[in-house]
């Protein structure tokens, strides 16, 4: 098991650590809800280190990232960040990432922990361009500092202005004292803020500046329940839920990701399948009645015939009901139709909805 530079700090706060894509992570401080309405409230704090890094440099750099990518990174300028994914041979997903454009021909990937091997081995079995990539991974952490105070709590720690760092944009500056930290705001709950990306050995002077800073907005540190919480009202997908190597970016709802002006990998099947419509599609859906859904519990319809599963789900602590995401054939998948979850011997009434859950 792995441990973030931060694992003792966590421990010392009293988190409950869990085991999480071969991580020691804190998965909960005080409370899932207290600290799901501390982001959507206030300004919280999530060690998200566990997550991995890959720069790609060189000539070739954005050629390789065209073919594996499926958005189009040669709309990146410099100080952008942009959502993608890694679509396989057979259909499905490899991972999704960030691509961020650090400079001229200097790419940075942000990819999930729990495939960090699986991607990094992808990516170099297409390298036939010679790009040069290097696994930051072990060596640097990640803080999200995440809620509406997020900014108004942490200008003091910058020489730069927070406010004007745009959605998926980035800049590299000074934070907490330390310098040429990565500086982004490409949030995964919804309640803006912004992330920092720095080395290990620099992250406990942010963490405590942080802290310090944030001291008279309420802020508090904030594990991975909340996180899976937060983005789930926003109808973010997770990797290993809602998306994986059988499910397409146009059947989950990903086609805004999936740029066909461009050749990338497995490009014309996927662009056949957005032309004929894809047989599935994930969808949003909330309880109709009392009932948490729960990942793997099924869909069926109203004669009781499963028609698909439940690939995450949750008590909203924003709308107090129970929401969730599930793949369902196109026919159930229209605003406002209705579904049935199959939580234990009762087939609870739900209804496809639109996305986000929780509107600001």
């Amino acid at each position: 098991m792995k441990n973030t530079a931060l694992t003792s700090t966590h421990e010392a706060l009293g988190a409950k650590m869990v085991p999480f894509a071969g991580f020691n992570m804190p998965v909960q401080y005080e409370g899932v809800n207290a600290e799901h309405e501390t982001v959507r409230n206030a300004v919280g704090v999530f060690d998200v280190s566990h997550m991995g890094e890959f720069l790609i440099e060189g000539e070739h750099a954005l050629a390789l990232i065209q073919k594996v990518t499926s958005n189009d990174a040669s709309k990146l300028t410099i100080g952008k960040a942009q959502y993608s994914c890694l679509p396989n041979d057979t259909g499905g997903i490899v991972d999704d990432l960030i691509v961020y454009r650090i400079k001229e021909d200097t790419y940075l990937l942000v990819v999930n922990a729990s495939n960090i091997e699986k991607d990094w081995n992808w990516i170099s079995s297409k390298n036939d361009v010679g790009a040069s990539m290097r696994d930051l991974s072990d060596d640097y952490s990640l803080l999200a500092i995440q809620g509406p105070k997020a900014i108004e709590a942490m200008q003091s720690l910058s020489s730069h202005d927070l406010s004007a760092i745009n959605f998926y944009n980035f800049i590299v500056g000074d934070f907490a004292g330390i310098e040429h930290v990565i500086i982004s705001a490409t949030g995964y709950t919804g309640s803006g803020g912004f992330e920092i990306y720095c080395k290990n050995s620099e992250v406990k002077q942010i963490w405590d500046k942080v802290f310090e800073a944030g001291a008279d907005y309420g802020i508090k540190p904030i594990g991975l329940a909340a996180r899976d919480t937060l983005r789930l009202e926003m109808g973010y997908c997770l990797y290993g839920n809602d998306i994986d190597d059988t499910t397409s970016p146009i059947e989950a709802g990903l086609g805004w990701i999936t740029k066909f002006t461009k050749d990338f990998t497995n490009s014309e099947a996927l662009k056949k399948e957005k032309e004929q419509g894809p047989k599935r599609k994930l969808v949003a859906f909330e309880l109709d009645e009392r009932g948490v859904p729960r990942h793997g519990y099924d869909i069926v319809d109203t004669n009781g015939n499963k028609i698909g599963e439940v690939t995450s789900g949750t008590m909203s602590p924003s709308l107090n009901k129970g929401i969730g995401l599930g793949y369902v054939p196109t026919l159930f998948s229209e605003i406002g139709s209705k579904i049935n979850i199959q939580i234990r011997k009762n087939a609870i009434s739900a209804t496809v909805v639109k996305l986000p859950f929780y509107k600001n």
